[in-house]
């Protein structure tokens, strides 16, 4: 059995404003734990993996094949493989979920090595 709590999951900036921590990851489908600051936009990006996920906090907007999906604390999520996906958080408040790829995907195509961290720039 693995087992890891939220609470010690170690995150990287992934995209500015964009966090992400793994968590168990299997054979057949990988979790991560993920952060997604004030202001800041993850990348809209595809994979061939599908991906379903849950938003523990806050509030996104989930940028879906050029459309707009609210999604908001407590909303389940389902992007279908080969899906193109982003979103933003437009709000002033943190949002914090969890995602599930299925196969496990290893690094993600748009991430980046962040600079300086936001706080830096303000």
């Amino acid at each position: 059995m693995q087992q890891l709590s939220t609470t010690r999951a170690a995150f990287d900036e992934v995209a500015d404003g964009v966090y992400l921590a793994d968590l168990p990851t299997g054979n057949r489908a990988g979790m991560v734990y993920w952060r997604i600051e004030s202001g800041a936009t993850l990348p809209v990006h595809e994979h061939a993996n599908e991906q379903i996920g849950f938003v523990i906090e806050g509030e996104l907007t989930a940028l879906v094949e050029g459309e707009e999906y609210p999604l908001e604390a407590g909303d389940a999520y389902m992007f279908r493989s080969n899906e193109r996906h982003g979103a933003e958080n437009r709000t002033s408040e943190d949002a914090v979920g969890i995602g599930v790829l299925a196969p496990p995907r290893e690094e993600p195509d748009w991430r980046q090595t962040p600079s300086r961290s936001r706080a830096d720039r303000v």
